[in-house]
């Protein structure tokens, strides 16, 4: 992989855990307040764990850049499940346009992948993978 690709892969990889990792640690901090979100959005209680485990365990995994593609997709869910659940009426400006921009790194990142800096890249050299 291209030497500037794969550093502005790891910096994609690294925002996007950051932020994730954060909204995820929020929600699992104040699971009743999120549980009550998900359910004055009509969503099940299950779903508010789900989304909580998955954005803080996915967020720190693309941190380290671990399981950075499985995290990557999992992650593009949560936020197509932000824009279709929740943001979509407020239309583009204000509404939906975050999740969409997160949505486009998850992709990006699904696809590439990114193992510049990364425990994944670590492990497959020490083990003769690459």
């Amino acid at each position: 992989m291209d030497k500037k690709m794969g550093w502005g892969l790891f910096v994609g990889r690294v925002i996007l855990g950051v932020i994730m990792m954060a909204h995820g640690f929020q929600k699992l901090g104040h699971m009743e307040n999120t549980v009550q979100m998900f359910s004055k959005l009509g969503q099940p209680e299950w779903l508010a764990y789900v989304t909580a485990v998955i954005e803080a365990v996915g967020g720190l995994s693309l941190l380290v850049g671990l399981f950075v593609v499985p995290s990557a997709i999992l992650l593009g869910v949560t936020m197509v499940g932000a824009i279709v659940l929740v943001k979509l009426p407020a239309g583009l400006i204000g509404g939906f346009e975050f999740p969409l921009a997160l949505l486009g790194l998850s992709i990006i990142l699904a696809v590439t992948g990114s193992d510049k800096l990364s425990v994944s890249h670590l492990l497959n050299n020490k083990h003769g993978l690459k």
